[in-house]
């Protein structure tokens, strides 16, 4: 989006002069003109001490360390605004530690000197979109290293200083003019390539509005977590109602609030009756400051009301305004939206408890496919009282909301080691975490393989899902917790393909190992398991009798028929949670390869028995029966009348025992002659004959 920033003749200041600037939130651009074969301009920021020097590696601030961790100082990334480029920082002035006295803006050139950099400025931007200082640099030359400027503390108040200072030695001369041995040691002492790595570019993330000024083009901030939009913000004292009249882009938006003294703050949200809807705050925290998820009603203006006594500041920002979170732990207290935009991770989450040591604790994780749907979130933490504990998050982008924590936090983000995706092509184990999706390869295209998975530390129900997916991103189901359990045997590629993507939805580890078709044991015989798996089988169609040994409540236990090469399956019989032997048809196609999957959860025993087809009972004037069954008609041609207490199915199976023909559009009549018939039903059926 695009705004006209206010700007007054005073904000343009020349080399070596200064300005106050708001104690607030800043965003810092180093803009340049986006011209074919100027050299890359990368910028960074150090915090210095009154001695004029960084404390350690946290207190330098770069696209590859984009965030401090007193959040005070971030990096933001480049923008793109067709004639224009920049380099954005944001500093908020408020979290500067007071051992901080400096904040400086340098930058150093990648393949090329200042001298041919066009159009080289620096532009700080308040909250509201008033720029409060503008520097242009006119005397830059043969520079490889350049301090544009720096924010500094003088008598309580902020000011900005243009320094415009380089060195044609580079990043190594920037060091010994600041005179401080951390830098010189880890950055100026490092081989060329070293530093042009260390400050390569990668995507930080997302700022909220600001503008160059005239006569620059305005550039466009990055944000991989949704459009961006200048903050929105209201002050008032007592009760109040804030209304954000500006369009917002679609999504959620982070509303903060700022009060002073220890009143209760309650801000809700208001309907289109203009009545109480959502609670945003609910709190007594003394000179409390938090933030919120809101999702904006989409065709009328976000509106809110405010009960409070004392002063109050609410504000309005896009998600870009989140706090980021890197590998470094990241403080804070009370409600909060955090950014992580990371690979999957482990979080360590602490909560000190609150004051009273018995507060209670909410985060949140919002992933950004459904930030259009904030009741589509996982729930991390849900505790009172004092919190230590390790919570998986997928890969970013997504948002970590505290919802409720009255109380001092703190988040540190391990990412899991990235695997190599051509490892499991080499070794057949293709290895993960949380949701992914993964291609795996047959290891023998033309011929079926097995499958064995593992998702250890998962539930056995349908939050375990892998799904196949087709060239067009459509999903099948294949596997799921509550029928096939945690751990086991599948079958892949029953139609011999080559490869088959496969999108994993699990929030811990798993596995997926390729193993030969042969591995899977021949059935021929009575034969007794436990959990998922899979059998060959080589004989002629068959009858099999299916049943629960173990003993647990309600477990899940069904068995199907699978053949090569069509890939055909087809249920043998569902035991339905009951351990009363069940007899189903085993299909097999003549001249193709048949497996019998059963699926079952991991403590699910069961056994399997081939009977012939004479097991079937012979259908009489009136036959009942119950949930699954076969049964056989012998004599001439007659009407079948079905009559059900549940939901039933009736099927007519051809000479390989194969389901071809379903009869269960009504009860009938239908006409059958000599057929053998496999019914499905969730209850008791009855099948009358009549001539």
């Amino acid at each position: 989006m695009i705004f006209t920033a206010t700007m007054c003749p005073m904000t343009h200041i020349v080399k070596g002069a200064n300005t106050p600037v708001p104690t607030g939130p800043l965003r810092v651009a180093v803009c340049r003109r986006k011209v074919p074969g100027t050299p890359v301009v990368d910028v960074s920021a150090l915090l210095l001490d009154a001695t004029g020097k960084v404390r350690g590696d946290a207190d330098l601030v770069f696209h590859n360390q984009p965030a401090h961790p007193s959040g005070a100082v971030r990096h933001l990334g480049t923008g793109d605004g067709g004639d224009q480029l920049a380099e954005w920082l944001e500093l908020d002035l408020p979290r500067v530690e007071p051992a901080v006295q400096r904040v400086l803006v340098a930058a150093s050139c990648d393949g090329g000197t200042f001298g041919a950099v066009p159009g080289l400025a620096l532009q700080t931007v308040a909250g509201d979109g008033t720029i409060v200082a503008h520097y242009d640099v006119t005397d830059a030359a043969g520079e490889r290293a350049f301090v544009l400027g720096e924010f500094y503390r003088r008598n309580g108040e902020w000011k900005f200083r243009a320094v415009g200072q380089g060195w044609e030695s580079g990043l190594a001369g920037l060091a010994t003019g600041l005179r401080e041995s951390w830098w010189r040691r880890t950055v100026a002492t490092a081989p060329v390539p070293v530093m042009q790595a260390a400050v390569a570019k990668t995507a930080a993330a997302p700022i909220a509005d600001a503008v160059p000024p005239s006569p620059y083009t305005p550039v466009a901030a990055p944000t991989p977590l949704g459009a961006d939009f200048r903050p929105h913000t209201q002050s008032g004292r007592g009760n109040g109602v804030v209304s954000v009249d500006v369009p917002l882009p679609p999504g959620p938006v982070i509303v903060e609030a700022r009060v002073r003294g220890d009143e209760w703050l309650l801000v809700e949200t208001l309907n289109r009756r203009n009545k109480d809807e959502d609670t945003v705050f609910n709190t007594t925290l003394r000179d409390f400051h938090g933030r919120a998820l809101v999702q904006p009603p989409r065709d009328r203006p976000l509106r809110m009301k405010v009960n409070y006594d004392g002063d109050w500041t609410i504000s309005v920002l896009p998600l870009s305004a989140a706090r980021p979170l890197g590998t470094r732990t990241l403080a804070g207290r009370g409600p909060d939206v955090v950014a992580y935009t990371g690979t999957m991770a482990d979080v360590k989450v602490r909560f000190d408890g609150g004051a009273d040591r018995g507060e209670w604790f909410v985060l949140n994780c919002h992933e950004a496919e459904h930030f259009d749907d904030l009741d589509e979130h996982e729930m991390l933490c849900n505790e009172t009282g004092k919190l230590k504990q390790t919570v998986p998050v997928p890969d970013g982008p997504l948002l970590l909301v505290i919802e409720h924590g009255d109380g001092s936090w703190e988040l540190t983000a391990e990412p899991l080691p990235v695997r190599d995706p051509s490892a499991g092509q080499k070794t057949g184990a293709y290895e993960g975490r949380g949701d992914r999706t993964v291609t795996l390869v047959n290891p023998r295209p033309g011929r079926p393989a097995l499958v064995r998975y593992d998702f250890p530390g998962a539930k056995a129900d349908y939050s375990l899902e892998v799904q196949r997916v087709d060239e067009y991103g459509d999903e099948t189901e294949w596997l799921t917790g509550r029928q096939h359990g945690t751990r086991g045997t599948a079958v892949l590629f029953a139609d011999g393909r080559a490869e088959q993507a496969v999108r994993v939805k699990c929030g811990g580890d798993w596995t997926l190992r390729l193993l030969p078709e042969e591995q899977a044991p021949l059935l021929t015989g009575p034969t007794e398991g436990r959990g998922s798996t899979v059998l060959r089988y080589q004989g002629p169609p068959t009858l099999m009798t299916v049943q629960r040994t173990s003993r647990g409540n309600d477990e899940h236990l069904s068995a199907w028929s699978l053949n090569h090469p069509y890939g055909k399956s087809t249920t043998i019989a569902d035991t339905l949670g009951r351990r009363r032997p069940t007899l189903g048809p085993v299909w097999v196609d003549p001249g193709g390869t048949c497996f019998i999957t059963v699926r079952a959860a991991e403590d699910t025993k069961w056994r399997l028995e081939p009977a012939p087809l004479s097991a079937a009972p012979v259908l009489g004037a009136r036959t009942p029966g119950g949930w699954y069954g076969v049964v056989r008609h012998t004599g001439p041609e007659a009407e079948l009348v079905v009559v059900g207490t549940a939901m039933i199915h009736v099927f007519e199976l051809d000479e390989n025992l194969f389901p071809h023909r379903k009869l269960t559009a009504s009860s009938g009549p239908y006409r059958i002659s000599n057929a053998i018939l496999h019914v499905r039903c969730l209850g008791e059926w009855t099948l009358e004959l009549r001539p």
